[in-house]
């Protein structure tokens, strides 16, 4: 851990401010509860393709990442694709295996997740043609035969069934398909796709009317209403709405990058959809469905470095914020760089969508929910809009808050933008007054995420950005972004209950405060 010296460089009781200095002021009063904490980022979290879920490595990382992140749901792509050998045909006849199925839903069982269920690719023994989609050949074109597909589908849920218990199966979801209004993904039309979600829907119900079924899965915040409106029409059950969105300016689907993707400048960039889905569906005929974004990020390529940026920290944050109690789960995609939509990767940091890259080093972005996860369940009134202010049971306060600013230059693309070291500019102070605490003694422990701070990319770049990291380095990297305290501190507070600091922040700063009781009371 480093440690810095906390008065001279991390924050002081009184500062003088020039008349240029920016001030933000953040304060709360503990007696001023808003509520429980929506902890709707945390519900579900997004991998790549099922069969990296058979890798030692990958069950690894989402061990870590569940128990240091809170994550409960996982979805990923490729469950019924043709290497998880689930579906082949003998004369004409379905058969079904599920070995490799029962391997990685049994892991994911085992650690407290559990399964957020998507419904793809198709086997190719099932399919109606050949195209397919990434490194891997994920088959998307429709069934040669609905029944089959119904079949199959029905087959699959009764054996999570007996596999997992009923009550079990009940808590999951089950998502019909991936984006299937872009044409990389769905060979079909929309006409096609609705009747796949209705032998779908039929088929999960028949084993168990209580199992969620939910749709359409869509690129883009697309088909909300065109899908409530059909499954209204044909009197299916329809128990959530899913889509995704990503926080870039252009276009979609870009597996290799070499489009240049720009992060949108739009302040409502990401959660704006996650509002204008929700007033979708409350003007709907279902005006009480869940809504699940079960992928989104700041950009839709796993060859984009702001996914490696500390810049990425405060995007998270920022967009989750921004989201509060629009959507039931927003899912980061993904949790892990062991993603190989566009074949194995080659370098260390090539700025892979995953929380962690290959080797397990912890990105800005996994500090983000990492931090999150540290928060109490009962939050507090708090009139700044890029923080929260919580409190648990034990008695303890959590201050999580952070800058956003767009630095992106209008010459550039992210491409070219976020590979370089980019050191932040100063955003002046943060006073945080915080009242009603109860007289006593604390720890107050303060972490941090920004330029340096929990910064593995701006780490790898210093070290002349090797194609290869040996374990020293890796080894380095991780000791230098450990997550830990940068600094802590013994607080007395009178019977004034009042405690107040004043902080130094910089562009893209991620500043979280505990404080602890240290006298054994509450």
């Amino acid at each position: 851990m480093k440690h810095i010296h906390f008065l001279s460089m991390l924050f002081t009781c009184i500062i003088s401010f020039t008349a240029l200095a920016q001030v933000r002021t953040i304060s709360a009063d503990l007696s001023k509860v808003s509520g429980p904490l929506n902890t709707q980022f945390k519900e579900c979290i997004g991998a790549g393709r099922a069969n990296e879920g058979l890798r030692a490595d990958w069950q690894q990382q989402l061990a870590m990442t569940h128990q240091e992140c809170g994550f409960k749901y996982i979805r990923m792509h490729g469950l019924l694709t043709d290497d998880m050998g689930f579906y082949r045909e003998e004369r004409g006849k379905s058969e079904y295996n599920y070995q490799y199925i029962d391997v990685l839903y049994d892991y994911i069982v085992s650690i407290g997740m559990k399964p957020f269920v998507e419904l793809g690719f198709m086997p190719n023994q099932l399919a109606s043609g050949k195209k397919s989609i990434f490194w891997w050949k994920g088959n998307v074109t429709p069934p040669k035969d609905y029944e089959k597909w119904k079949a199959a589908i029905k087959d699959l849920t009764k054996h999570f069934s007996e596999r997992y218990g009923v009550e079990e199966v009940k808590t999951w979801y089950f998502e019909v398909w991936n984006e299937p209004n872009l044409d990389g993904f769905w060979a079909g039309t929309q006409e096609e796709y609705f009747k796949l979600y209705k032998y779908s829907v039929e088929a999960i119900k028949s084993v168990n009317s209580k199992f969620r079924v939910g749709g359409p899965a869509t690129a883009g915040a697309a088909w909300v209403p065109e899908m409530i409106a059909f499954c209204s029409a044909n009197k299916l059950p329809l128990d959530f709405i899913s889509t995704h969105s990503y926080g870039v300016s252009q276009g979609f689907l870009d597996e290799y990058g070499s489009t240049g993707t720009v992060l949108n400048k739009d302040k409502w960039s990401v959660s704006g959809d996650m509002w204008q889905s929700r007033r979708q569906i409350a003007r709907s005929t279902m005006p009480n469905l869940e809504l699940h974004y079960t992928e989104w990020s700041s950009s839709y390529t796993p060859m984009d470095p702001l996914h490696d940026s500390y810049h990425e920290a405060t995007y998270i944050l920022e967009k989750i914020k921004q989201a509060g109690n629009s959507v039931n789960s927003m899912s980061y995609w993904t949790f892990t760089d062991i993603f190989e939509e566009a074949g194995p990767r080659f370098t260390p940091f090539h700025g892979g969508f995953g929380l962690l890259n290959t080797q397990g080093i912890k990105k800005p972005a996994y500090y983000s929910f990492a931090y999150l996860n540290k928060l109490g369940e009962t939050e507090l009134n708090n009139a700044d809009s890029s923080s929260w202010i919580c409190k648990n049971a034990k008695g303890e306060i959590q201050l999580l808050f952070w800058d956003y600013t767009y630095t992106l230059e209008d010459s550039l693309n992210n491409q070219a933008y976020y590979i370089r070291d980019l050191p932040a500019r100063s955003k002046g102070s943060v006073n945080v007054s915080l009242t009603g605490i109860p007289k006593g003694k604390y720890v107050l422990e303060m972490y941090r995420i920004g330029y340096k701070f929990n910064d593995a990319y701006t780490a790898y770049l210093s070290m002349g950005k090797p194609s290869q990291l040996t374990k020293q380095q890796v080894t380095q990297i991780n000791q230098q972004n450990d997550g830990l305290p940068v600094s802590k501190e013994t607080v007395e507070v009178s019977v004034s209950g009042r405690l107040e600091r004043a902080f130094s922040i910089r562009e893209n700063d991620v500043i979280m405060l505990l404080l602890k009781r240290s006298d054994g009371k509450k």
